[in-house]
This record gives C-alpha cells, structure tokens and sequence, in this order.
C-alpha cells in the first residue's frame, strides 16, 4: 500500500473496536485477515491503524525497504518542523532543460534527504560555495529548502539535522536565496505559517518587489481566507513600511531571500569550465486567466541570474513498483477507485502513489482512512476470499531466512533509535540520526 518494499518487518495486531455492521463477519471468527502493507511512511501507518482499530481480528505486517520505520515522517522536509514532515514520493520532476546535470544543480528532494539523513543522499556533498542560491518553485518544500540554507547555526544545532550536513551549512557561503515562480503572488503554493517564519527568520531580510503587489488589495476581495490572508502578508511585507523594530532586525541582516514571479528556467548556464553551474537563464511570462487556473506564456523576453547553487522544487512523483502492478506514467499514480487498484482484486494503494503528490499529513490520514475502509468493505461483504489465505509474515520469513536475509523487527530499529537519541543526547540535540545502513545493521548485530 506504499511505495517502498525490504528489510524491516513488523507483525501488529489488536483486539479493537469493530465497525457497525461487522457482527456477522466477525462471529464466524475462524478466518483471520491476514494484510500486508508495503511501506512504513504515513500512509502505510496510517493505513494499518484504520485496519485494526476498526477489525478485531485483522493482521497487519508492514514491509519497509529501510533498516529504519516512517518513512518521510523521519526523512521529511525541514528538521526545525518536526510536526509537519509528511512530503514524499520516490522520485523527483525533471526540468528538462540543458545545464540541469551541471554541478551545482540539486532536486530539492536530494538536498532534503541530505540534510535530514536519508541514507540514499547521505554523498550528496551540495556545492554551498556561491552566494547567491535560486529554489525554482514556490511551495512550501522550496521555503523549507531557503529557510534552512539561511537559519542560523545556533537554530539548527537545536535540530536532528545530521552532523554532516550542519557541518557543510556551517561552511556555506549563501547570503542570498531566490525563490522562482513561474505564474504571480496568487498561485504561490506556500502556506502562511511558512511564509511567517521566512518573514522572521533571524538575521535575514525579505526581498520583495512593489511592483508585483501594487492592487492586488482590491483583486483578493473575493479570495478564500486562506489566500487572502497569505496574500495580505506578502503585500504588507512588500508595500508597507516596517515597524521600528522590524526595521532595525531587517537593517542588521546579513542574509537575504526574495520572491521573483512570472519566470520560467530556460538554461542553466555553464561556467568557462563547462561543468560549474554559474547562472539561469529564465523566460519572463505573463498570465492568462486568473487564480488557481491562470497559465504562464512566454512573453518573449528573457533574463538571466547569477547563480552558483539551483535547487528544483518543482514537484514529487512516485515510481511504478512492479510490472505486475498498473500504473500511469502520466500522473505518476496507481489507477484505483477508492484506493482498490484496478483489474487486481486484493491490492490497495494509499498515500501520493494513490492520488499524486498533493497534499500534507493530514490530507494523507484521510486518505489512507479511505484505503483502509474500502478494505474493510470488501472483508465485510466478501469480495475478499479469506477461505485461501496464506500465511502473511510466517510465509515470508522462511523465504527470506532461505535467502540468507535477516529482517529488522521493531526491537531492532528501537535499538538503533536508542543509540541515535543517546548521540543527539550528547551533542543536545533530539537525535544524531545514523546514516549509513550498514552501520544500523552493525548496531543490531545483523
């Protein structure tokens, strides 16, 4: 029900309450459901907390490629946001323009998982030399990306960024951080409490142009709240004079960020070694229609930024998992109805591999909510045959112990989790996150 399938394994199961109307499934109580879900981030947590809070008799086993359970949750967007990481997906969107392969040039998805210990990015080693730094896209993962690239040392120090990745920011000369849209200040897809914190960042000040909020008081009139109220924010912080201590924080700053609108990346631009990002080249665009509608078209005129670091945060996609399994390259989802994976009774999907890469934590426990009650559906009305189960977790292990493979069971990971909050501990942080998995395994004993 994820997207992710290995090496830790867990087997839950609890006598809970039951759903109206699941009497008569339950008196013949002989048949147990037995349910795997692949993959250990929200969704396939959320999922199985749906299953068996709500089927006395249900068996859940939860399938994680990682030595190390939840999935984005642990390797989300920012580590001074504990509350909020729930962003994930396997891959990242391409550009698709030439110089996006030069150095210097890193999906945000990467550049997350460096700094918040994803063992795939732990070799990343971003190249912070320049001053200047563009995050192509306006959501809240590309503010997360500038909020981080800007924070102050002591701010950090106080996170579960990994050790190596604060060392790098420590290092870092990037005063500058501009966040690139393609359309206006009215699609931005951040939210208002992540442009706050932008807004107060210590030692840093906002760049916005007065231009691009010059009458946009009267435009948003008729908004929903949510955006009228972020709208507010960017036109006060733009238009409007700082109050004294604002004022003297800004004057004091020595790091900046800016928005800039209606820019699309045409090029990244080569230095004269051929293999150094130094710049982009972007299209200025206009809009067509208005609000969440509105199109961005090329006007014709073109500008270029200096730049020496480019983060794309343009968007996440997930991978097909097997070529058993449906998928659609398209929009990067499993064509399902209700989470039940089409033309393949007995498979579920849940999270961005269900719906796209849309959405926040709580949008994703709902979701996996829905998943979980269309299961529940099927047991109860017998679209799922219980008659020829097999034998969940019991059946694999012997495979996997046939293959000389040793699973992580949940003691395991609380053995790694021990050690890496004892680490943390010692440098007063929450966690020292370990970010090699052969060294996880070498903890375990495995």
């Amino acid at each position: 029900m994820g997207s992710s399938c290995g090496r830790v394994c867990w087997k839950w199961g609890s006598p809970l309450r039951r759903l109206p109307g699941f009497s008569r499934l339950l008196s013949t109580a002989a048949l147990v459901p037995q349910i795997c879900v692949v993959g250990s981030g929200p969704a396939g947590f959320y999922t199985a907390q749906h299953l068996l809070k709500h089927h006395r008799l249900a068996r859940v086993d939860i399938y994680e490629k990682l030595p190390v359970p939840f999935g984005l949750v642990r390797f989300g967007v920012a580590p001074d946001h504990p509350e909020v990481k729930s962003y994930g997906a396997e891959d990242n969107r391409i550009l698709g323009i030439p110089g996006e392969n030069l150095s210097g040039v890193y999906s945000a998805r990467a550049f997350v998982g460096w700094y918040n210990g994803l063992p795939e990015n732990r070799d990343l080693k971003p190249d912070l030399s320049s001053e200047t730094a563009v995050v192509l896209g306006q959501g809240n993962v590309a503010l997360d990306v500038a909020r981080v690239l800007l924070s102050p040392l002591n701010i950090l120090r106080k996170t579960d960024i990994t050790e190596g990745s604060l060392a790098a920011i420590a290092c870092s000369k990037v005063k500058r951080v501009w966040l690139v849209g393609r359309r206006g200040p009215l699609q931005v897809a951040f939210t208002i409490k992540e442009l706050r914190e932008m807004i107060n960042l210590p030692g840093t000040r906002p760049l916005l142009d007065p231009a691009d909020f010059t009458g946009l008081g009267d435009v948003i009139k008729d908004v929903p709240r949510p955006r009228k109220r972020l709208t507010e924010l960017m036109i006060k912080s733009a238009l409007e004079k700082p109050g004294e201590k604002e004022a003297a924080l800004w004057a004091s700053a020595t790091k900046e960020w800016g928005l800039k609108f209606r820019r699309s990346p045409l090029e990244v631009l080569p230095a004269t070694d051929g293999k150094q990002a130094r710049g982009i080249r972007m299209a200025v665009t206009r809009l067509e229609g208005s609000g969440e509608s509105a199109r961005a078209v090329p006007t014709g005129e073109v500008e270029e930024l200096e730049c020496g670091l480019i983060l794309s945060s343009i968007g996440y996609r997930s991978l097909p998992l097997d070529s058993s399994i449906p998928f659609d390259p398209k929009l990067g989802i499993i064509p399902n109805r209700l989470g039940r994976v089409q033309g393949a009774p007995g498979l579920y999907c849940s999270g961005w591999v269900k719906r796209g890469p849309t959405g926040v934590i709580i949008t994703t426990m709902n979701d996996s909510f829905d998943t979980a009650q269309s299961v529940l559906e099927d047991l109860q009305t017998g679209v799922l045959n219980l008659s020829n189960s097999k034998e969940g977790f019991k059946s694999v292990r012997n495979i996997l112990h046939s293959r000389g493979v040793h699973p992580v069971t949940f003691s395991d990971w609380e053995k790694i989790d021990a050690a890496e909050v004892a680490r943390g501990k010692l440098a007063g942080k929450p966690r020292e996150k370990i970010v090699d998995p052969r060294e996880m395994l070498q903890l375990i004993s495995h």
